[in-house]
């Protein structure tokens, strides 16, 4: 029978540890419960020392300009905010910790006590929780962080005319997310530049799939020779430096002096004399640079997409392409029944990491033509995509900081929700058996 008097309350001991190491203390953990408390001590001088202050300043942005310097205020004030959240986190595991103790003590079952017993007892147990938390609490300053910060700039206004410590920011609440949809110039530039970043994405994505699972399955058939010659010469877009290949299609596509105009369509006339190009503008019409842009990174992507699709053609059983032989199916019909749910399969969540990585792929649109050609208002060009946009509302020679930061979280919540939806609907990552 447990001793009544040794029993613990565990409500109790979760209250009491609010103030973290009460409740261990409570258990009888008196090294756990100095540990927790210590740490509890820092929070107070770290609160009294820089945190007040540092809230304090992020509400107010400073008062005397020269002197207040509203950005590194803000700054601040977001590293404080995560420091409350890692003393929310500290405070809910010590009451938690608290709370199961004195549950395992009520069952009869022995508590680290001593310090040998408690250094024992977090080697067995939580030994690898130590080796994660530094990686855990370096994301949430690398990842967090800098997303925190533009949250917060986003409801600023921080822009050509209000550079710290020149002059001070202010607040402004949701005015910069309804200038994107009221002012002419940025909802002009906006409704352009999203509805071709939709587009851009659908297409250059749809494109490079569409060409690397159709190169995988005509590389894996059995009938073709020297398929190590064209496995290096499929492998070439991926072996050579996107920001080479870039250049040379931007050089390829020129439109008085490129190879395009000059050789390959001179040549495809000459082959198909009922073709009549002409010399087509690639980088000084918005509608077909859009198209060649479209083309390079279908060429760029497609490497990826083949050898992955190729890895999971080669685990496809052959009794399942015989049995349908035996059946009387088509070429086509093994395609849609066979080998097209085979590669979703495995590859649906790397498909659609395509197109979210090509809804902000900077790279091809900045260095092809500088999001060019044309402008189509608040300083976005006919071919830039939102990121683009972005990297050019800070730039430029007025630059738009809290619009920029407004317009990146429009694309951060397009992301995560397409992702979460497309992700959920292909049950990407259900591993379960049916």
């Amino acid at each position: 029978m447990i001793d009544k008097g040794k029993t613990k309350n565990p409500n109790l001991a979760m209250f009491l540890s609010i103030i973290p190491g009460l409740g261990q203390l409570y258990n009888k953990q008196v090294i756990k419960g100095g540990f927790f408390l210590t740490i509890f001590l820092l929070e107070i001088v770290e609160i009294l020392t820089f945190g007040i202050r540092a809230i304090n300043d992020l509400i107010t942005l400073g008062s005397t300009p020269m002197e207040d310097h509203s950005l590194f205020m803000l700054i601040e004030g977001a590293i404080q905010i995560l420091a409350f959240i890692l003393m929310f986190l500290l405070h809910a595991v010590s009451m938690a910790d608290a709370k199961h103790t004195a549950q395992l003590i009520n069952r009869g079952k022995k508590v680290p006590v001593t310090l040998k017993e408690t250094l024992l007892g977090i080697y067995e147990k939580g030994f690898a929780y130590i080796l994660i938390i530094p990686a855990y609490i370096t994301m949430i300053f690398a990842i967090v962080f800098p997303v925190i910060v533009t949250l917060f700039i986003a409801f600023t206004n921080y822009d050509f005319r209000h550079i710290p410590p020149n002059k001070l920011l202010d607040w402004v609440g949701f005015k910069n997310f309804l200038n994107i949809v009221q002012l002419s110039t940025f909802k002009s530039a906006f409704t352009s530049v999203l509805s071709w970043t939709i587009i851009w994405t659908l297409l250059a994505s749809t494109l490079q799939i569409v060409i690397g699972v159709l190169v995988a399955i005509v590389y894996n058939q059995p009938k073709v020779k020297f398929k190590r010659i064209f496995g290096v010469i499929f492998l070439l877009p991926w072996a050579i430096p996107g920001f080479v290949s870039i250049m040379s299609f931007s050089n390829f596509f020129n439109d008085s002096i490129g190879a395009m105009n000059m050789q390959v369509i001179p040549f495809l006339e000459q082959i198909f004399p009922f073709l009549n190009f002409g010399l087509i503008s690639w980088k000084t019409d918005p509608t077909w640079t859009k198209v060649a842009v479209i083309m390079v990174q279908g060429w760029l992507g497609f490497p990826y997409i083949y050898i992955l699709v190729s890895g999971i053609l080669q685990s496809i059983p052959q009794d399942l392409y015989e049995a349908a032989t035996v059946d009387g199916a088509t070429a086509l019909q093994k395609f849609w029944k066979i080998t097209l749910p085979m590669i979703l399969a495995v590859a649906a969540p790397t498909f659609i990491s395509q197109y979210t990585f090509n809804f902000n792929n900077f790279s091809i649109i900045y260095l092809f033509n500088n999001g060019g050609p044309g402008s189509v208002g608040g300083g976005a060009g006919s071919t830039d995509i939102l990121i683009s946009w972005i990297y050019k509302l800070t730039t430029q020679n007025a630059p738009q900081f809290s619009i920029a930061a407004a317009v990146t979280l429009v694309i951060s919540i397009i992301v995560i929700s397409i992702s979460l939806i497309t992700f959920k609907k292909f049950n990407a990552f259900n591993m379960e058996e049916d």
